[in-house]
Parts: C-alpha cells; structure tokens; sequence
C-alpha cells in the first residue's frame, strides 16, 4: 500500500475544487477517492479549512510564484521575459483559477487573497513593461490589457487549442511591445495608478 502525504491531498482537492467547485472538496468524498480512511487525512491536516488554506496557497504557488520563477531564471531581455510569462500563462487550461475565483465571490479571504494575486501579477507584468522603454501609464495599460485579457479569456471559456492559443499570444506580445507615438493619440484622461 501507498503512503499518501499531504501533497496527494492537495492535489486531489484542486482537482476536485476545478471539477465540482469548492463545496466538493469534502474530507470524506476525498478520502473514498483517494481509498483511504478519514485518519489519513488528519495526519496531514487540522481541519477542513486548513486544507482549503493550502489549496489556495499550492494555486498562488504553481500559478504565480513558480511562473515568475521559470520567467526570471529563463533570463533574457524584458521583452524576451514578456514573451516567456504570456507563453507559460496560456499553458494552463484555467480550471482552477475559475473555480477559486467562483469562490472568492462567497468568500471575503478568497477575494482578498486573489485581489493581492491579480495586484502581484499586474506589478511584475508592469515593471517587464517599464524594463522594455514604455512610460508607468504605457506599462500599467499594457499590463492591464494583456493580463485581463488571459483572465477573461478563463471566465468565457473560449480557448482555441494550445498552438492557436501560442500563435495568438505571440500576436499580443508583438502588438504590446510594439512602440507607438501615444502624443500623436487623442488623449481623454489620465491614467491613474
């Protein structure tokens, strides 16, 4: 027999928490799924919460941290890292981030907890902007563009197969880093942020 420890559990209840939503990662249902009793859950986790706690950090960790890790440690230039963070984004298929973002709308913590998400996103996505020559409104705007972009795609749920998807993304990373002369552009406000 396997010995399962707590990283089993977690992922068998983001897998659940992607399917069935976050009222179906239940310890009994997960420990039938798992073939295991009750007890072996216990092992590994205080409660219930504590699990959904380390769901959310396991999300922040595969789909923030780890991102921002694999962008920095490719190197390059920013406009080289821009393009390898929209090529690693695209490569989920998103189930998760619905399914918490479902969550975070019954749930002040979760919707905290995605709000510093989005913020630390947005920021990282901004500087590579800054790092590539635009000014701090040019940088924020195109970071906003692209990463609502990628979230909205998620919510509709209308993604094309994985190299459609890469053949687009490259299209907006050429669209995005691409100069344009914003003085000769009809100006309506400013951006704030």
């Amino acid at each position: 027999m396997t010995t399962l420890g707590r990283q089993d559990w977690i992922q068998q209840g983001l897998k659940v928490l992607a399917e069935k939503g976050v009222e179906a990662v239940r310890v009994e249902p997960l420990a039938k799924l798992m073939q295991v009793t009750k007890g072996s859950f216990y092992w590994h986790f205080k409660n219930r919460e504590d699990l959904l706690d380390a769901l959310l950090q396991a999300w922040i960790n595969q789909q923030t941290d780890r991102i921002i890790v694999q962008v920095e440690a490719a190197g390059g230039d920013a406009k080289a890292k821009l393009l390898n963070l929209f090529e690693l984004a695209v490569q989920d298929d998103g189930e998760v981030e619905i399914a918490i973002r479902a969550w975070a709308t019954k749930n002040p913590k979760v919707a905290a907890m995605i709000a510093q998400v989005d913020q630390r996103r947005l920021d990282y996505t901004r500087d590579l902007f800054l790092r590539v020559g635009f000014t701090p409104s040019e940088a924020i705007v195109r970071a906003r563009l692209a990463y609502y972009s990628l979230v909205g795609e998620f919510t509709i749920g209308t993604r094309t197969d994985r190299n459609e998807r890469l053949t687009e993304v490259r299209l907006e990373h050429a669209i995005l880093t691409t100069a344009t002369l914003i003085d000769d552009a009809p100006r309506t406000g400013q951006c704030s942020h």
